[in-house]
């Protein structure tokens, strides 16, 4: 069975579940009871298939996005600028602790690898056709709205996710690429209203540039407008500070 088959079939499964949901509560015999069952039978329904159908969305686009040319970004190779001043360790958000327990693959650091990675046409063509494919196939939800949890680092394999789990998917494509995974660090900002944000920061021989599910251009990190809090360290055992220690507990904007 091919991978978008399966998920569809646990999609399948997840709506199977909520119409059971809701028919249990159309036949509880007090009205009140009835009323409070039926009511988180149909929302139940409502979310699975609003999910189902937003996830299937993603996963048909995805092939199709990945054949149209770059639409927005610039693939002229920007010109160099200044790299990012870190700070002191830092330690990383709960939720990144926790996904590295359950996917340590995804935050190992080969010491061997370069920190900066050498940029040419053919590298940030590849990273501005990573980053834009995503943001184009992946449909962004809250974790709230996709797991019930308020914080979740994990990456979008159902074609749903928020900041992190985009950067991520972002991170493991680049890799897959050739790119070096120590050059691509997952960071922390604030962004609207204060609010915490995660966006990959790539490190290269003419700068940092920032990969972003809010935009599809990869700019400098100077010209993001964010104001940068901490990313992951150089060499993977703890992340560092980058605008002092003034950071919030979790990324769980979309």
């Amino acid at each position: 069975m091919s991978l978008p088959v399966f998920k569809a079939c646990l999609l399948a499964l997840d709506y199977r579940q909520g119409q059971e949901l809701s028919e249990q509560g159309m036949h509880q015999d007090s009205s009140k009871g009835t009323c409070n069952q039926k009511t988180r039978g149909l929302l139940w329904v409502w979310r699975s298939v609003s999910l189902a159908m937003a996830a299937w969305a993603g996963l048909a686009l995805f092939g199709s996005a990945a054949a149209e040319p770059l639409s927005s970004a610039s693939a002229i190779l920007p010109s160099s600028t200044e790299a990012v001043v870190s700070g002191g360790p830092a330690g990383p958000t709960p939720a990144w602790i926790e996904f590295c327990e359950h996917q340590p693959q995804e935050c190992a650091v080969d010491a061997s690898e370069p920190v900066a990675l050498s940029l040419n046409q053919d590298v940030w063509l590849t990273i501005l056709e990573v980053n834009e494919r995503v943001n184009r196939t992946i449909l962004a939800v809250t974790d709230q709205d996709h797991w019930g949890v308020v914080d979740r680092w994990n990456c979008p394999d159902d074609g749903l996710g928020d900041c992190e789990d985009i950067q991520l998917l972002k991170r493991r494509l680049l890799v897959e690429a050739g790119l070096p995974r120590r050059a691509l660090q997952m960071t922390v900002v604030l962004g609207e209203h204060g609010m915490g944000h995660a966006v990959l920061m790539v490190h290269t021989s003419h700068g940092d540039f920032v990969l972003d599910n809010k935009r599809d251009a990869v700019l400098a990190w100077q010209e993001t407008g964010y104001h940068y809090v901490k990313r992951e360290g150089d060499d993977g055992s703890t992340w560092v500070w980058l605008g002092g220690p003034i950071t919030p507990i979790v990324t769980a904007t979309k």
